[in-house]
């Protein structure tokens, strides 16, 4: 089922920019996609499809004009519906905003569509990204690629399904507690979560905050730096933004595996993890560890991440979100409500703690990181399980915190600021993808790139290990189930 639409990014506009392909046959390409398979997973939610045709007619112009063609001159790109879309539906996945239409583009937006992007449509979120399964009730859940009745990850669900099957070629995410890195890690693809401050954000309520943050997902880490090249920049509104020269990020730092000291660490100390992943994760590394110059399998210093994520968590969700669940509690989902419930039962004292601690875990990797190079865990504490359940409730028998424990491996290294890669590493055995975190130097960004493409060159020759690929062709001929929905 190989088509226009299942080349890279990066070779898409290769070919747009030798006039070899047309953005308009590439987005039919796209289109044509997801026609075939989005009835079975949902993971474009609102169309935009023929503002998407004016818009590829226009690149194509440029391209017979010789004008100078940008960096994502004509490539379709899927936004995630937690980001303003000026004159597309955006809804945060909230019944509250069901039928909103902002007037203007939010600031990354803006940036993708500067940069000569194409814009699709609006990909699905959980309730205000609340969550790490795709589902809401607005627009319904998002199925895997590789198994429609299990969850897909989120709440960037929807980018990593249409980046997954091919859909587009790009997509963008935001992170705070693994928005992105769980959903790639789940549906095969690569996300990244950058240094803080590296893609601003105008609309951040807490400026100060460093726990979320844009970013990009996409199938291989080139892709990923082109579309990571147009979101990074520097905007005076955000305060954590600095001067920063984006087309750096083109292309990741050349990186040796050889000369590289990692260390390997099932759970961070700290996380609950399934123990077959526990199993897969030695196994996977063991086939892979001897490419560096030193490896250990040693655990980093954040035995209290649990509480200081959960308070640090509620100290921008209660005033975001309390006045939501006061006026219309009615229309606002479990996810919330538990969020905004467990935040007011802190005290001050207990925020005051909390920046405290992060501090120092923050500096703790720092020191790590003058020590070994990279950090390797997994991005997954257990396989996806079916879209039904809002989140699981035990691991390994024991039973978790909170609606949001299961993921604390990747909110974990979201307390320290520092660039995480996603980078899928074959299938579980679960028949679904298995992905690796690779965690590099704050600031680093460029190097911890250049590893993970290092990486997956070394996994692609492994069959075992190579990025898998959704049986696109069940998918498109399947019977749509109770997941489809009318765009």
């Amino acid at each position: 089922m190989a088509e226009l639409c299942d080349l890279s990014a990066v070779e898409m506009r290769r070919l747009i920019g030798a006039k070899r392909v047309s953005p308009v046959e590439l987005l039919e390409s796209c289109l044509a996609r997801i026609a075939a398979v989005n009835p079975r997973l949902n993971a474009f939610v609102t169309l935009a499809a023929e503002r998407a045709r004016q818009e590829a007619k226009a690149a194509e112009a440029a391209v017979v004009r010789g004008d100078a063609l940008p960096l994502l001159h004509g490539l379709p790109i899927g936004i995630k519906d937690l980001e303003e879309t000026e004159g597309i539906r955006t809804t945060w996945g909230s019944p509250i905003y069901a039928d909103h239409v902002p007037a203007q583009d939010e600031g990354v937006v803006a940036a993708v569509r500067r940069a000569g992007a194409v814009v699709v449509g609006k990909t699905n979120v959980p309730e205000f990204g609340a969550g790490a399964n795709t589902t809401n009730p607005v627009f319904g859940p998002t199925g895997n690629p590789f198994d429609p009745a299990r969850i897909c990850g989120g709440s960037s669900g929807g980018s990593a399904v249409a980046v997954a099957t091919g859909m587009v070629p790009l997509a963008t995410g935001s992170d705070t507690g693994g928005s992105i890195r769980i959903p790639a890690a789940y549906c095969g693809v690569v996300g990244f979560r950058p240094s803080a401050g590296l893609i601003p954000s105008e609309k951040r309520a807490l400026g100060w905050n460093p726990l979320p943050t844009f970013g990009p997902i996409a199938r291989t880490v080139a892709d990923a730096c082109l579309l990571l090249a147009t979101m990074a920049g520097h905007d005076p509104r955000d305060p954590l933004s600095g001067p920063v020269g984006p087309t750096t990020l083109l292309a990741p730092q050349p990186v040796d595996l050889a000369r590289l000291r990692v260390i390997f660490s099932e759970d961070l100390g700290f996380a609950p993890v399934d123990n077959a992943i526990r199993a897969l994760f030695r196994e996977r590394t063991r086939c892979f560890a001897s490419a560096f110059a030193a490896f250990e399998y040693r655990n980093p210093p954040m035995e209290r991440a649990n509480e200081v994520f959960e308070i640090m968590r509620a100290v921008s969700f209660v005033p975001r979100y309390k006045p939501f669940c006061d006026q219309h509690a009615e229309r606002v989902g479990p996810n919330i409500k538990a969020n905004v419930e467990q935040g007011l039962g802190f005290s001050l004292a207990d925020v005051g703690w909390a920046h405290v601690e992060q501090t120092k875990i923050y500096r703790e990797f720092v020191r790590l990181f003058q020590e070994v190079d990279l950090l390797i865990c997994p991005a997954t504490s257990v396989p996806p399980f079916p879209v039904k359940q809002l989140y699981p409730t035990h691991i390994n028998g024991e039973p978790l915190r909170t609606y949001f424990h299961w993921f604390a491996l990747t909110y974990g290294l979201t307390l320290t600021a520092h660039p995480v890669v996603v980078l899928p590493c074959g299938l579980d055995p679960t028949g679904t993808p298995f992905g690796l975190q690779i965690c590099g130097p704050r600031g680093a960004d460029r190097f911890v790139l250049g590893a993970a493409l290092a990486l997956e060159q070394l996994f692609a020759a492994d069959p075992q290990m190579a990025r898998p690929i959704p049986r696109l062709a069940e998918l498109a001929s399947s019977s749509p189930s109770d997941q489809e929905r009318k765009l």
